[in-house]
């Protein structure tokens, strides 16, 4: 099936539903440089214009919510020059698009950066632009930085033993409200890729229930096109969270979502 090319400012015709939470957990920038022969950086940078093309893309086709794994909990292990380049990165990229992303009414949020590790102006940039954007209603992009699964669940158990609640009383729903940003859905469609195929502490609840694709591209890579077949890809699933099969709705002709 063939895409109209985002970039030259066409809304994509889609024929299909989109998932409601599509997670990326967005894999390969390093070795995208590597193959290229640049510094490793060039990667990352590379890597935020891709980002932009699918934020770009999943709100052209009306997918509600939208996870980007940034910076995992783990990833304060790398190289400490790295890690203060993406600290740099990120903040660039907010003060540079933010108005725009506000523009467009997509609320902005930010799951882990409440970390005292990240520098004290990188969190008043990312606490200033889930202010101004607090109140859209378009599309919810999360940015999963600093982010760590396991951590989220140990943050649940904390606050539900704070609150004094009795142990036989806790149930699911009651400790996915404790958990961080408890209005995010469960995930619909997680995308990893450049082919690794592992969750890496990814939003570890959340994804109980997931369809999870790998496609092959690194992810400086990836863009509007490849995004939208991982979509289609989904659509064709049969999803059946343990009880006969639900096929996705697919709509029998082209409609345009944007």
């Amino acid at each position: 099936m063939g895409f109209p090319g985002h970039s030259a400012g066409t809304h994509a015709l889609v024929s299909f539903t989109p998932p409601a939470h599509v997670a990326c957990i967005m894999d390969g920038n390093r070795r995208w440089s590597a193959r290229q022969s640049l510094p490793e950086n060039a990667g990352h940078r590379a890597g935020q214009d891709a980002a932009l093309d699918v934020i770009d893309a999943a709100r052209s086709v009306g997918v509600r919510w939208l996870t980007l794994y940034a910076f995992s909990s783990e990833n304060w292990r790398r190289p400490p020059d790295e890690v203060a380049f993406l600290m740099k990165l990120v903040q660039r990229t907010i003060r540079r698009h933010a108005l725009g992303l506000h523009a467009k009414g997509i609320r902005c949020r930010f799951l882990g950066a409440a970390d005292p590790r990240f520098p004290a102006a990188l969190r008043r940039d990312i606490a200033d632009l889930e202010n101004l954007t607090r109140e859209n209603r378009g599309m919810t992009l999360t940015a999963a930085f600093g982010h760590g699964g396991r951590g989220d669940l140990v943050q649940a158990a904390q606050s539900l033993i704070r609150s004094g609640i009795p142990a036989n009383a806790v149930t699911e729903e009651l400790l996915a409200a404790h958990l961080p940003l408890p209005d995010t859905p469960d995930v619909d469609l997680v995308i990893r890729t450049s082919g690794e195929q592992r969750i890496s502490n990814f939003m570890l609840w959340q994804v109980a229930y997931a369809e999870w694709i790998f496609p092959p591209e690194l992810w400086p890579d990836f863009g509007t096109e490849p995004f939208l077949r991982c979509l289609d890809a989904f659509s064709r699933r049969q999803r059946r969270f343990g009880a006969r099969p639900q096929t996705t709705a697919h709509v029998p002709m082209g409609a345009n979502l944007a």
